[in-house]
Formats: structure tokens, sequence, C-alpha cells
């Protein structure tokens, strides 16, 4: 079997580090990105037949381009693209800065978006290529004090969602990843946006002070599980479109789900009660 290439960003700590180490060590191609590369390239020297490291911010169209030029001329093209990186900032939606939750967008979203694109191309040549955009458990069930993340996640989510119906009919494929707390020391890289509004102090606020008292024990999810998990999922038979990781993802996700199906049932009448009566056998969707 030929060896598949992957490019990760966010390679460079979390998630994205773990996966791309366990890839690697499964003997496939990694084109491993981060907007800094010390990391990346420490690990590209330790498998420097299989390995790439390029820098990337996935904010900067010049990096994009260069580094799906980069992993074309290394490797021939891009098998897998796995937009991992992601940044978050805390508070109450009205706390935060307006420069912190547009960079938020810019990263989590925006930059996902661009490089799916840049990368479309060459799989729809090849008529082979999966796209694997990691969202949240945040995705789908919103915290206060994360709500910008979460939106960003929510529109990627959106976004992937349209996209596996658009080139599934063309042998390609997208997933959404979503998982829940790893031990990946996000509590180090997460930062408070914006003065804190004492009208949010038991919501946004309790948020805010749990922060300095977070330890890693306090996450559930083990990177290199998550990372054997999505290896595993990119490889299925059958590949999935949503992928929960987690223990704490799959029990908030399912709550969210009971209270959507819960208030869905309850509106049916309301819903219907809208049309015009007879529309809705003629109804396009």
């Amino acid at each position: 079997m030929s060896r598949k290439t992957w490019l990760i960003t966010g390679a460079s700590s979390g998630l994205g580090k773990a996966l791309a180490e366990h890839v690697l060590a499964r003997g496939e191609q990694v084109v491993a990105t981060a907007s800094s590369t010390r990391a990346t390239t420490e690990l590209a020297a330790r498998y420097p037949e299989t390995a790439l490291a390029v820098k990337l911010d996935v904010t900067d169209a010049g990096d994009r381009v260069a580094a799906v030029r980069a992993a074309r001329e290394r490797f021939g093209g891009i098998d897998i693209l796995v937009n991992n990186a992601a940044i978050d900032f805390v508070g109450a939606l009205e706390e935060q800065e307006e420069s912190d939750y547009r960079r938020l967008f810019e990263v989590n979203f925006f930059g996902a978006v661009a490089l799916t694109r840049a990368v479309l191309p060459g799989m729809r040549a090849r008529r082979s290529g999966i796209v694997v955009n990691v969202s949240s458990m945040d995705g789908l069930a919103s915290l206060p004090a994360n709500g910008y993340y979460s939106a960003s996640k929510f529109a990627l989510e959106g976004f992937t969602e349209a996209l596996w119906q658009e080139i599934e009919p063309i042998g390609l494929h997208a997933m959404i990843i979503q998982p829940g707390s790893f031990r990946t020391g996000i509590e180090n890289r997460t930062k408070v946006s914006g003065e804190g509004i004492e009208d949010y102090a038991a919501t946004a606020g309790a948020f805010r002070a749990m922060m300095s008292s977070l330890s890693p024990e306090m996450f559930p999810g083990d990177p290199e599980r998550a990372a054997e998990a999505i290896y595993q999922a990119v490889g299925a038979p059958e590949l999935a479109h949503w992928v929960v990781l987690g223990s704490d993802a799959q029990r908030r996700i399912g709550v969210k789900l009971d209270q959507l199906r819960a208030e869905f049932e309850a509106g049916r009448e309301l819903a219907f009660s809208t049309d015009f009566p007879g529309a809705a056998d003629n109804a396009v969707l």
C-alpha cells in the first residue's frame, strides 16, 4: 500500500502534535505545520524521509500557498488535510475585545476555510482526498465565557457539512472531529479577553476564576489515544462524518441533542402553522 501524505496544521503542540507523531510512527508522510517551526523541525529530524516541517500561519495567504507547494514538491500532493490549528479567548460575549474575537475567527474558521480551498484542486484532480476539520464539543454545545470560540467551531461544522455534500459525489470526503477536554496544555495557552463585568460574575466570571486553578488532571482525554482514534477514523472502510472523542464530549453533546430533540418535537405544531395551506407538499428541500 502506498503511503498517504497528511498536512496537519497546529502540529507543534496538543492534538496536532500527537497526531503527527502517530501518523509518522505508522509509516505515513506528514507535512507538519505551525506558526513556529521549533517543535515541528525536531519532529521532522526524527523522520527525515517521511516528515517535512513547514511554517504556516493559517491566516497568511502567502504561507498557505507555500505550504501546499512544499507538500506537492516533496511528496507529490496532499491526501489528508487536517485543519487543527485553533486559538481561544475566555470572557463573556460583551466583555471580550473585538480584536481578539476577530483574530479567533481568522484562525479557527477563515484560516481552515482558505487552506481547504487551496488543497481541494489537487484532491479533485486525483479524485481522492479527505478533509478532517477539528471542531470541539463546543462546536455543538456552547458554554458561557467561551461563546466566540464556540461560534467559530459552529461555523466550521456548518462549512464542513456543506463541503461533504459537495465533494463526496466526486470521490472525496470530509469529516468533523469533536474532541472534549484533552491534556494538551490548552489551559496554559487560553487567554482571557477584556475586563470582567460584575453582572456576569456567576456565569462567565466563574469560568474566568476557574482558569487559574486548572490542572492537567482535570482533563480526562489522552491525546495519544485521540490520535489513534482519528487515524482509525480516516482509514475506516466506511468513513464517518462526525467523530466524537472523549467521555465528556459524548456526555455534553448527548445532553444538547436531547434538549434540541425535546424542543424540536414540542415546536412541531407551531412550525407547520406558518406555511401557506398545502404548500408543504411542494417544498424544494
